[in-house]
């Protein structure tokens, strides 16, 4: 079912041999899987993003984020769960597999590329608006491609490359996140030069804590619970690590602290610094807002410099991601052949490449028909998280019976209130994909999510009966 990172072997079949081989190698060390894991959460959204939140719900954005928060950490706890017990290239498509059904571990495998591919071309554009504004000689487009490309080529290098680069990447933003904090804080009790202490009443002026009403909390979640998206991307990097058990139990446990401090923690000192109405938070963005009302020069181009270093990493992390979801799924056949073959370098240079290519067609789509074709692709994927962290509850059920099984020493993470809490989360899930239908602004996204949806699983169900048939027509001539 799962293909685990090939650490063994005679060195000349990888190192000399041109002949595809079929095994991931082991080449991301501890400390670029603790980077991914603590910088995985932190997306380009945290910093421009959540500016959109805080205007919709006010103060009250807390508790999206807390709520949003908590289904992560449940969900991550799940397939903390599973992939403790066997790490998998195909992390929770594997599972789904195993667990569900072939037709499950297509479906949620192929919308999950879907996701990232279209993620490629967001960020790409994203990185190259940024860029552009410093170097407007070199055009857009011209960005963009130059990006990709050296993204491209730092996942085809080796897998260590691409650790090493995800490393100093994340690493930049954590320490971004770490110093605005503790800047911040010192601003919210009047230590810093030049500013006074502000208390808490920001949290309750401006028309109190909920201004516009409980509602906002709901709406507010639905803004937010995508930028989680990428928590889990530590559990497909586990399989091409130097001990991925280890590695996956310590992201996993780590996982509250991650979210508590920079999500909740970060957007706490925000909504105390500044009145949540302040236009600057979405024109500017609510962490250059609040640098630029404590007084530090420069705000903006700094957090250019983050934002551009979260774009990257998101790209890197992107278009790794959907290539190792298409080299799992070209691995149980559900993907061309070659998608589940690697180079001599140890890395699934098709399926890079496929990913890569569908992200430059959505980047030119982007700039030819952005309120049409890129419209759909952005809307379609919009809900694959939810999606995803559905299946990702169903499989833990199920699988959590074959580990105590077959597995009982390798059962080191396990879900709390087993089953209690994954009913929960389900039930909450399936809250938050109703309430998307009844929100004017998530119904359209959710309804193409769908459509999508149920294209790749009707492919799904087909290729799951045609197998089935042909094994009965096969027993039935031996």
């Amino acid at each position: 079912m799962t293909t685990k990172a090939s650490t063994t072997g005679d060195p000349s079949s990888t190192s000399d041999s041109h002949e595809p081989q079929d095994s991931l190698k082991a080449g991301l060390k501890n400390r670029h899987l603790s980077m991914i894991a603590i910088g995985g959460v932190i997306g380009a959204g945290l910093f421009v993003g959540s500016g959109a939140g805080i205007a919709k719900a006010g103060p009250g954005i807390l508790i999206s984020y807390a709520l949003a928060g908590l289904l992560v950490v449940l969900v991550m706890r799940m397939l903390g769960e599973m992939a403790a017990a066997d790490p998998a290239s195909g992390s929770f498509s594997a599972y789904a597999d195993r667990a569900l059904g072939r037709w499950a571990g297509f479906t949620i495998g192929w919308l999950y590329w879907f996701f990232w591919a279209v993620v490629l071309a967001v960020e790409a554009t994203a990185g190259a608006t940024i860029l552009n504004g410093w170097i407007p000689a070199v055009p857009q487009w011209g960005w963009s491609l130059i990006v990709m490309i050296a993204l491209t080529a730092t996942n085809l290098v080796s897998v260590g490359s691409y650790g090493e680069f995800e490393f100093w990447f994340a690493g930049i933003k954590v320490v971004a996140i770490g110093v605005f904090i503790l800047v911040a804080a010192l601003a919210v009790f009047g230590v810093l030069p030049d500013t006074h202490a502000v208390g808490l009443s920001n949290l309750t002026g401006e028309g109190g804590f909920l201004p516009n009403g409980p509602g906002t909390i709901l709406s507010g979640m639905l803004l937010v619970v995508f930028s989680f998206m990428g928590s889990e991307i530590v559990t497909l990097a586990a399989g091409e690590s130097e001990n991925p058990e280890k590695m996956v139990a310590k992201a996993t446990n780590s996982v509250i602290w991650r979210i508590g401090i920079f999500y909740l923690g970060s957007i706490l000192l925000v909504v105390t610094l500044l009145p949540w109405n302040d236009p600057e938070i979405v024109k500017v963005g609510p962490y250059v807002a609040v640098l630029n009302d404590i007084g530090i020069p420069h705000a903006g181009t700094v957090m250019d410099v983050i934002v551009l270093t979260a774009v990257l990493s998101c790209l890197n992390s992107g278009l790794y991601t959907a290539s190792r979801m298409a080299f799992s799924l070209g691995q149980r056949g559900d993907a061309p052949k070659s998608f589940g073959q690697v180079d001599k370098r140890g890395v699934p240079a098709v399926a890079i490449w496929s990913s890569v290519a569908f992200g430059f067609v959505a980047v030119i789509f982007n700039y030819t028909s952005p309120d049409t074709v890129f419209n759909f692709l952005l809307n379609s994927s919009g809900a694959v998280a939810l999606f995803v962290w559905l299946v990702i509850c169903f499989s833990q059920l199920r699988m959590r019976r074959v580990i105590e099984r077959e597995m009982p020493e390798r059962h080191t993470v396990k879900m709390w209130f087993f089953p209690y809490l994954t009913y929960a989360t389900i039930a909450l899930i399936i809250f938050v994909v109703g309430y998307m239908f009844y929100d004017d602004a998530g119904r359209k996204q959710m309804i193409m999510s769908v459509v999508v949806g149920a294209l790749v699983l009707a492919v799904g169900l087909l290729l799951d009966r045609r197998r089935h048939r042909m094994r009965n027509e096969s027993s039935a001539r031996e």
